[in-house]
């Protein structure tokens, strides 16, 4: 009998020892890092089981293969209550915090940026490259995207919000542009509502027209303001608008990067050269600040303007003033390919672009806003204007 009962308590020890060196040992996986030395993004499969987990784990080399994580699981239940998804691990993160993390279900977010000045196609372009993302858009035509989201035509270019977005693994581009451009119909409507009195715009539409116009023309917040009153006050007294990036977006794929006389006569529903009063929808997304610098314009007497060659403009209310800041801006800049060319260096580009300015900037060449700008000459304003 009391060999029975000695056999007995020594399976009793040999048991509990057994049950502590499994509790320690699974308490030290539990507690021990990940294998990796940097940032990884781990997708969990729908469906997946205890099994296949740490299979997967094993066979991307994030924990070291142990004999001990199905205990682990077993003895923790609130560690297997892992949900499907896409996570990101980083390095010092141990065991016990990845099945937490993957028990949460707070997928990894991914960051978007959608920039002001840039046309909705180039967004676009970006989405495609957006990693994890879902594509529902089968082409990045403005057309395509209009009827996904049940846009008129002239709700689509410029009707975004120039945001960084997150989203998660999955995730469609659509749901990402529904949110732009809810976030833009709201901020449209606010700024409508503050509207200064008295602007020559029938509706919200011609607003955002008038931000985006602003946006391609300037990346000075001082000159948004000023920018703003030389085309109301040209939209008041009957002048064309006359501002280049409207014939670019006008042009579309025919643009080639310079702008010759024949493209500012060539009309298209943009050409301002051509069209009187504002285009008919935004040419590019505007930024809150446009937007701002469209609703409440400061009152000027300017006319036009052109570019300094310092990154700003310099603006005038006359034609033959702005003639003569046309003429500075171009010894300027013949100056500086003469000190590009000494130097073996580039010209600068509104210099490499000036036979294009010289052609549409004659004394009897139509007055203009911005005086065919020379600085956008074979190239976009904005980056002309280190915009």
């Amino acid at each position: 009998m009391q060999k029975k009962i000695k056999f007995t308590l020594g399976l009793v020890v040999v048991a509990g020892a057994l049950i502590a060196g499994g509790v320690w040992k699974t308490r030290q996986l539990a507690g021990s890092p990940l294998l990796i030395s940097q940032q990884t993004i781990y997708t969990l499969p729908a469906g997946s089981g205890r099994v296949a987990l740490e299979q997967q784990l094993e066979e991307q080399h994030i924990i070291p293969d142990s004999f001990w994580f199905g205990w682990l699981l077993k003895a923790e239940p609130d560690l297997a209550r892992f949900k499907a998804g896409t996570y990101r691990l980083t390095p010092g993160m141990t065991v016990r915090q990845l099945l937490q993390l993957l028990a949460s279900g707070k997928e990894a977010q991914f960051p978007v940026r959608f920039i002001e000045g840039q046309h909705l196609t180039e967004w676009l372009k970006t989405l495609r490259d957006a990693p994890y993302l879902r594509h529902e858009l089968k082409d990045d035509q403005l057309s395509t995207v209009a009827a996904a989201l049940r846009l008129s035509p002239d709700d689509t270019e410029g009707w975004f919000y120039p945001d960084t977005y997150l989203y998660t693994a999955h995730m469609s581009d659509l749901s990402l542009l529904e949110q732009a451009h809810q976030r833009m119909v709201k901020e449209v409507s606010n700024v409508w509502e503050s509207r200064d009195a008295g602007l020559p715009y029938k509706d919200q539409n011609q607003l955002l027209t008038m931000a985006s116009l602003i946006e391609k023309e300037t990346a000075l917040s001082s000159e948004r303001g000023i920018i703003a009153s030389v085309f109301i006050n040209r939209l008041r007294l009957g002048m064309k608008l006359q501002t280049d990036p409207t014939v670019i977006y006008g042009l579309g794929d025919r643009y080639t990067g310079a702008l010759s006389r024949k493209d500012l006569e060539t009309p298209t529903a943009y050409n301002t050269y051509v069209i009187p009063g504002l285009p008919p929808g935004p040419i590019a997304i505007p930024s809150i600040a446009s937007l701002q610098a469209a609703a409440h314009p400061p009152v000027t007497g300017y006319l036009y303007f052109v570019a300094n060659g310092r990154g700003g403009h310099t603006f005038t209310t006359n034609l033959a003033s702005h003639n003569r800041a046309v003429q500075v801006w171009r010894t300027l800049e013949v100056k500086r390919a003469a000190e590009a060319k000494s130097a073996g260096s580039a010209p600068a580009p509104g210099a490499a672009a000036d036979s294009q300015a010289h052609d549409a900037q004659t004394p009897s060449a139509p007055s203009t806003a911005s005086g065919a700008d020379p600085a956008v000459k074979g190239q976009d304003k904005k980056t002309a204007n280190e915009k």
